[in-house]
């Protein structure tokens, strides 16, 4: 199979914010199955996306969803005009030709959908096509990789101990000011001043995470925040439409961000 349109050809830009090339690398290596925890926007599936570039290796992201079965992942008999034919699904792909496989947020998949990894996540290395009749061995390139955000496990979304001890862990967070203004000028091309101001609008707002703001603006919101005023949308209606209305629905929790614009802008 030609998996030339799942290889990253150019270089996505990843700011490292510690050693974790270094751990992926080694992780990889050993083809340790790994999971990544981090908060929604910190650089989780940009720091994947770098390290296939890195790692010359094609990769399959799937974003998981409450409504995934396992033969979303796996595969299944599809009828065409030739007749009832196999098609593999985007794990068996990673599995059998040996690509990275991300599974983006797994929290979200269904719990009796997740159980179809156990297999690839220990020694054996194996995925059973139950209704193929086939034991498929990993290819010897095969890694998967799988990330979630913590916080969802609040309303009680998390993955099972049976799951989650069957992999190595990196954890993420947003980075320190100096490295996400960085990121922000570099992704958004604004003026690296007016990052570092999107950057301490975004650092007040996750302090009202002790207030019951579910999440703050993540580093992906300060890029698009970025993007807006780069292309000559006003900053204040930039940041309003890609940073502060999207939070939440709450007035009291809407006032308290505008009043933080308020005071940036």
């Amino acid at each position: 199979m030609d998996l030339s349109p799942y290889r990253v050809t150019t270089e996505p830009y990843y700011h490292p914010t510690g050693h974790e090339i270094a751990l992926y690398e080694h992780a990889y290596a050993h083809r340790l199955p790994l999971m990544l925890k981090g908060p929604t926007g910190c650089g989780k599936t940009r720091f994947v996306e770098h390290m296939a570039w890195r790692l010359g290796k094609p990769l399959i992201t799937l974003a998981c969803n409450e409504d995934m079965t396992a033969a979303d992942l796996v595969g299944r008999y599809l009828l065409d005009a030739d007749g009832t034919h196999w098609h593999d699904g985007p794990l068996t792909t990673a599995v059998r030709h040996g690509a990275i496989c991300y599974l983006d947020e797994i929290v979200e998949a269904r719990q009796d959908t997740t159980v179809v990894i156990h297999p690839l996540t220990d020694g054996r290395r194996i995925l059973p096509l139950d209704k193929k009749g086939e034991i498929l061995k990993a290819h010897p390139d095969f890694q998967l990789v799988v990330s979630y955000n913590p916080g969802y496990q609040s309303h009680g979304k998390q993955l099972k101990p049976s799951t989650r001890q069957r992999f190595a862990a990196l954890e993420f967070d947003y980075p320190e000011a100096a490295v996400e203004t960085d990121i922000v000028a570099h992704e958004s091309g604004i003026e690296r001043s007016l990052a570092a101001r999107l950057v301490d609008i975004a650092h007040k707002s996750r302090r009202l995470r002790e207030r019951g703001l579910e999440e703050g603006i993540s580093t992906r919101m300060l890029i698009y925040a970025g993007t807006l005023i780069h292309d000559g949308l006003p900053p204040r209606d930039s940041c309003r439409m890609a940073m502060t209305a999207a939070l939440t629905d709450e007035p009291d929790m809407a006032q308290a961000l505008e009043a933080i614009l308020d005071a940036a802008f």
